[in-house]
């Protein structure tokens, strides 16, 4: 996938085949444009997408990309959130990791909230 952002260029995520059923929804749906919100060092926004959860989980990775159920929102994890304990990356609830930032995701912190996101096709 490539990800689009004003501030901080553009990055490609790979679909990492965890949670296969919302990565399928997710890239059948593409392109989606989106505004950022942002909570810590993690930029979400609502898609047009319903899915139930398939291996969720609230621990992550850096450069995680993932599905939050209640906000029915894509989600870029780059560092730790205020749900973090020590250096861990916490979701605020268990999201569903479907892809992985390729570049270096710490660069997502340039985005500003309200910033146009575009994910599409690569």
């Amino acid at each position: 996938m490539k990800i689009t952002t004003a501030s901080a260029g553009i990055f490609y995520a790979d679909l990492t085949g965890e949670n296969p059923i919302i990565a399928e929804a997710v890239w059948d749906r593409l392109p989606i444009d989106g505004k950022a919100n942002t909570w810590g060092d993690e930029i979400y926004y609502a898609i047009p997408i319903t899915a139930e959860a398939e291996s969720p989980k609230q621990i992550v990775d850096l450069g995680d990309v993932a599905y939050w159920m209640p906000g029915k929102a894509i989600c870029f994890f780059f560092g730790p959130t205020p749900a973090s304990w020590d250096r861990e990356i916490r979701a605020t609830s268990p999201v569903n990791v479907f892809a992985r930032i390729a570049d270096n995701p710490r660069l997502l912190k340039l985005v500003k909230p309200g910033e146009k996101i575009r994910i599409e096709r690569a």
